[in-house]
């Protein structure tokens, strides 16, 4: 997935600026090789692009999710909101299993494979063939979800200041510690879209803007109106 995801949000919310970002090694920036500390300063680029006084919004999807509360852990102050879609399991146990799995399964069928079988189980979840990735997008997962298991869990949220809208499907694997995501942060919000799966933005596009609308307004009544609103997948 990359920063197309986020192609239907400019029109739903026309009150926001909405910058879409492609993380290092997805979308427009493939050649790039993934690190967490490419990530995060591609982040903070995007965040700093604000007009002086532009509250920031910053929203992340799956993966991009789980980086964004990296990022909002490393630079306190910067943010009026956070909104973390499908980025509420901690990557421990079973469920890290599954991905680290994945990533070593990886090398040894090929991106190809990997591919049309990850594309297979997207499109039966709902995804659209404009919103699938290309072969050429799985090279990066097992270095992306390598930070993940070794930097990201709740207690990234402990010293987040802005308010965090934890939003989630109804059936999706990665909101089983909501609840402890929602504990460690100070002012939480948890919202669970029935009968969605993971890909909640791409099949629930209008429940995902009216959470992006309550942050937004969450972010203009604590400074000036006109939010930029960041994405990442």
């Amino acid at each position: 997935m990359d920063a197309s995801e986020w192609q239907a949000y400019p029109a739903m919310l026309p009150e926001a600026e909405i910058v879409a970002v492609d993380l290092p090694g997805h979308g427009s920036r493939l050649a790039e090789e993934f690190t967490g500390e490419a990530a995060v300063q591609t982040i903070r680029l995007a965040v700093d692009g604000a007009r002086p006084g532009q509250p920031v919004i910053l929203a992340g999807h799956s993966l991009g999710g789980y980086l964004a509360m990296l990022y909002a852990d490393r630079h306190p102050g910067t943010l009026r909101a956070l909104v973390l879609i499908g980025a509420s399991a901690e990557p421990v146990g079973a469920l890290a299993g599954v991905y680290r799995r994945f990533a070593d399964l990886l090398p040894l069928v090929g991106a190809e494979r990997m591919a049309r079988a990850s594309n297979a189980v997207m499109r039966r979840l709902g995804a659209g063939e404009q919103s699938l990735p290309g072969a050429e997008s799985y090279a990066s997962l097992p270095a992306a979800w390598q930070v993940v298991f070794d930097e990201c869990r709740a207690s990234l949220l402990e010293q987040v200041e802005c308010p965090v809208f934890l939003v989630n499907g109804q059936f999706d694997q990665m909101r089983i510690h909501a609840r402890r995501y929602a504990e460690a942060g100070e002012d939480t919000h948890v919202i669970t879209v029935p009968r969605a799966t993971h890909l909640l933005p791409i099949t629930h596009p209008d429940h995902v803007a009216e959470v992006l609308r309550e942050a937004l307004a969450s972010g203009a009544s604590r400074g000036a109106p006109g939010a930029r609103l960041t994405g990442l997948t």
